[in-house]
């Protein structure tokens, strides 16, 4: 008999093909982005049953509900800038067709190499599950994903954090030119979500960071979801990012970066390797960097999201306003 889980493996997995193509070959911007966060709720289902709750989490987070969020901005912007109502992906110059073939061969590369790396990996292998775990009492957590970002390979997990902060500093110089498109008024059934919603994505979000030493979560899963409160202050005008805040802000995108190397340089200073905690010291100081880049991933996510700079208005604006 055929297990059920086999069944709804395969119905998932044809699924999730078939959203991925969608995604690319609908026309309407509000419908792709629509047909892009199933996709990723149904990515991050897929990796439950993988049994990777961590990057579940994630996908779910990161990949579904904060990227959706930001394009779902983008196209808001798009339709202020074009004053239509709908917008299409149709270009209005058609694309050479010797840019559409070198497009084409280079994904072919692209998916030849990750082919050919598939096909030549190890069916069947110990990995690094017996190195992690052999390693993780010196490590000062219990989670062996947590061990891995945080002191195994914290200069991958350090980098990821200078990508989040290289794009907000990129976002706040490019927008500087673009006309600012008004925020949608919100109606009273939404900010009465708001209202209700906060306080308990405050604690999931706060949840997922402390338990990240010992179970799925962690920063970038708790920054994700503590990034939906500022996004719902942004959406609901409960909060509007005043020109003197600046300085909060950019303290707080560097915060997390900044402690992760501070730590990273003390203990390299000790005579130690870089993010070779001392053991009766590794929990606290990877407390300490998690906590640190939280706050960094959930202002930045939230100033990602409302894009602009705030800057205070020349004169002649104001007299226009």
């Amino acid at each position: 008999m055929t297990d059920p889980l086999v069944i709804f493996d395969l119905l998932l997995a044809l699924a999730i093909v078939a959203l991925a193509v969608a995604a690319l070959s609908v026309r309407d911007l509000y419908a792709m982005i629509v047909v892009f966060v199933i996709f990723g709720l149904l990515s991050a289902l897929a990796w439950v049953r993988l049994s990777a709750p961590d990057v579940a989490l994630a996908e779910a987070a990161i990949g579904t509900g904060v990227t959706g969020a930001l394009l779902l901005k983008t196209l808001h912007h798009l339709r202020f800038a074009s004053g239509q109502r709908s917008v299409s992906m149709t270009p209005t110059i058609p694309v050479p067709t010797g840019v559409m073939l070198a497009n084409a061969a280079f994904c072919g590369l692209i998916t030849l190499g990750l082919a050919v790396a598939f096909l030549g990996a190890p069916s069947a292998g110990p990995g690094f599950d017996t190195l992690v775990a052999e390693s993780m009492p010196a490590s000062g957590v219990d989670h062996p994903v947590t061990g891995v970002l945080l002191n195994f390979r914290a200069y991958d997990t350090l980098m990821e954090v200078v990508v989040l902060l290289a794009a907000v500093v990129a976002v706040w110089q490019i927008e500087r030119g673009l006309s600012d498109a008004p925020a949608p008024e919100m109606g009273e059934v939404w900010q009465g979500f708001a209202r209700l919603a906060l306080p308990a994505i405050v604690v999931v979000g706060t949840y997922l960071l402390w338990v990240g030493a010992e179970a799925p979560g962690g920063a970038f899963q708790g920054g994700a979801v503590l990034a939906a409160v500022g996004l719902l202050l942004l959406l609901t005008r409960a909060y509007v990012p005043q020109p003197h805040h600046r300085g909060i802000a950019r303290g707080a995108f560097v915060l997390g970066t900044g402690v992760f190397a501070l730590v990273a340089l003390l203990v390299a200073g000790g005579g130690r390797v870089a993010f070779e905690y001392p053991l009766d010291h590794a929990k606290t100081l990877i407390l300490l960097i998690e906590g640190m880049v939280t706050i960094s991933i959930a202002v930045t996510l939230a100033a990602l999201f409302h894009g602009r700079e705030p800057v205070a208005l020349r004169m002649e604006d104001r007299h226009d306003t």
